[in-house]
Parts: structure tokens; sequence; C-alpha cells
């Protein structure tokens, strides 16, 4: 699936040491969209890493021709989001 990555996101990708290849998986296959603010939607999948479990998160504009992404981040609350809008 192809898409556009802010700065701002790549910038927080980075930061939060979040893949390429997670953004990729997650955007291609996600296990959850759930609705977000101001028409965004959140995709989100759960990636282990180093014995951990954490949540991917991408806020996501996908009413543009190529779908952006806004924001990534990652969380061990797993049960804080899932599932929840």
């Amino acid at each position: 699936m192809n898409f556009v990555l802010t700065d701002h996101a790549k910038q927080e990708a980075l930061r939060r040491q979040i893949t390429l290849g997670w953004i990729k998986s997650t955007m291609a296959q996600p296990e959850q969209v759930i609705p977000g603010t101001n028409r965004r939607k959140v995709f989100q999948s759960r990636i282990v890493t180093d014995g951990k479990t954490y949540l991917v998160r991408l806020v996501v504009e996908d009413w543009h021709q190529l779908p952006v992404i806004v924001t990534v981040y990652r969380t061990s609350k797993i049960e804080k989001y899932w599932g929840k809008p």
C-alpha cells in the first residue's frame, strides 16, 4: 500500500523507534481500524519486539489520493486502546 508520511510522523517514528517495516505492515493489514478525531482513522496492530508486545498506532487521513500518516506511536497499554475509539 502506498502512503505519505508527514515530516512529523517521520520524526516521531525515529524518536519512538518505530520501524518503517512496522508502519508498512500496519498500513497493509491493520489488526484494527478505529475512528479517530477530525475524520481521521487509527490503524493499529500488535508488534512483538525484544520479548514485549506493543501496540503500534498510526493516525491516518485516508481521504487523500494517497493516505497520509499524520503521526505514529507505540504503547504497551494495549488494553487501553484495543477496540476503543
